[in-house]
């Protein structure tokens, strides 16, 4: 035995050797490649977030044609400014950047007093920030309000819906679309790992969305509308939708 050992080539051993290393190496990269798809924390994969998209300007299907809409492009691309006005008004305007709900929290900690009503302009953003500051909203039974001219759309009726006293002009820009992953990574590796991570996501975000428009006295078909709309449009809600939906309970004269 020990002489037909010593017989073998000692290229052949080591090639032998070395394809072995080799495949375990490969096995142990699989194996940990598959482990990180499956843990990585969720902070660190795509944010869910709308995106304000190319508006239908001739209604139709996917809603009433777009209402005038005055305020700059560039003022709603900006990341949320958050300002105090007269009369307790708070306007928040601009896009729900990440980070806007702990701005609002601290502007309703130093000054919530004064505010009574919270006035927004804005093409919408994060989903999650939308969330907080509409439940914030409702701890403190705020008026929202959205008046012609401005501009409330994809995460933005969310905090809209959470007004105890939901104000807004009959011809208020007011919209919502699906939500989405703004991106699924570099490549078709990237899209593997954390594609059903952003749909369950996409789900979970949904049913949270629901519960708060219920609990907020709102029609829940009105989210039905998002999602029954692609990210590349908006569907604008009608005077009479509006009213229907119970998401306005107050009309301002024009």
């Amino acid at each position: 035995m020990i002489a037909r050992l010593a017989a073998i080539e000692d290229g052949a051993i080591i090639r032998v050797a070395f394809f072995a290393l080799l495949i375990g190496t490969a096995s142990v990269l699989y194996v940990d490649f598959r482990e990180m798809a499956l843990t990585t924390p969720p902070d660190v994969l795509p944010t869910l977030e709308p995106i304000l998209p190319p508006a239908n300007p001739d209604g139709g299907e996917t809603g009433q044609p777009m209402p005038s809409i005055t305020t700059a492009p560039d003022v709603l691309e900006s990341p949320l400014a958050i300002t105090l006005a007269p009369g307790g008004e708070l306007f928040l305007t601009g896009t729900i950047d990440p980070g806007a709900a702990q701005r609002f929290a601290d502007e309703i900690a130093a000054r919530g007093e004064y505010v009574k009503t919270v006035v927004l302009d804005s093409p919408g953003g994060s989903v999650m920030d939308a969330l907080e500051i509409g439940a914030l909203i409702q701890e403190k039974a705020l008026a929202t309000k959205v008046v012609a001219g401005n501009l409330c759309a994809s995460s933005c009726p969310i905090i809209f819906a959470s007004g105890a006293e939901r104000i807004a002009s009959p011809d208020a820009a007011i919209g919502v679309h699906q939500i989405y992953a703004a991106s699924l990574g570099e490549g078709a590796a990237d899209a593997v790992a954390v594609a059903g991570v952003a749909m369950a996501d996409a789900q979970s975000t949904t049913a949270k969305i629901t519960r708060h428009l219920i609990k907020s006295g709102i029609d829940p078909e009105m989210w039905l509308h998002a999602l029954d709309t692609p990210p590349d449009r908006l569907y604008y809600f009608s005077e009479e939708e509006l009213r229907g939906l119970k998401l306005v309970t107050q009309f301002l004269e024009n």
